[in-house]
C-alpha cells in the first residue's frame, strides 16, 4: 500500500498526516517530511496516524529522532489518532510514554 503525507497548520502546530502503511520501504518518506520541517523551524510537529493502518519498527528511530531534534530546540512533538498497530508498536516500545497522544487535533495544546 502507498503512504500519503500531507501538512497542514492547526494552530500553533503543523500536522503531518500520515496516511497507509509504514514499514522500511515506506518509512523514508515520512523520514524526510519530518527533515523538511524540521528543518523550515517549525517546534510544534504533531505526526497523525490515525489512517495508518500498520506500523513496523523501522518509523521508530524515525519518531526518536523527531523527539530529540525538536525538544532541543525547546518545541514539542505529538501523535495525533493513534491506534492499532501503531499503538501496539509504541506501547511495546515504550515510545508511547515518551511522545504524548491526542485522539483528535482539536486536542492538540493551544499554548
Amino acid at each position: 500500500m502507498d503512504l500519503t503525507i500531507e501538512s497542514q497548520r492547526v494552530g500553533t502546530w503543523t500536522v503531518l498526516q500520515v496516511a497507509g502503511e509504514l514499514d522500511l520501504h515506506t518509512s523514508p518518506a515520512l523520514r524526510e517530511s519530518v527533515s523538511e520541517i524540521l528543518e523550515a523551524g517549525t517546534n510544534r510537529l504533531a505526526i497523525d496516524l490515525a489512517h495508518v493502518g500498520f506500523m513496523d519498527s523501522s518509523s521508530l528511530g524515525i519518531l526518536v529522532v523527531a523527539l530529540k531534534r525538536i525538544r532541543e530546540n525547546g518545541g514539542d512533538l505529538a501523535l495525533v489518532g493513534v491506534n492499532g498497530s501503531p499503538l501496539k508498536v509504541l506501547a511495546l516500545t515504550g515510545i508511547d510514554r515518551l511522545i504524548p497522544a491526542y485522539g483528535s487535533t482539536s486536542e492538540l495544546p493551544a499554548d
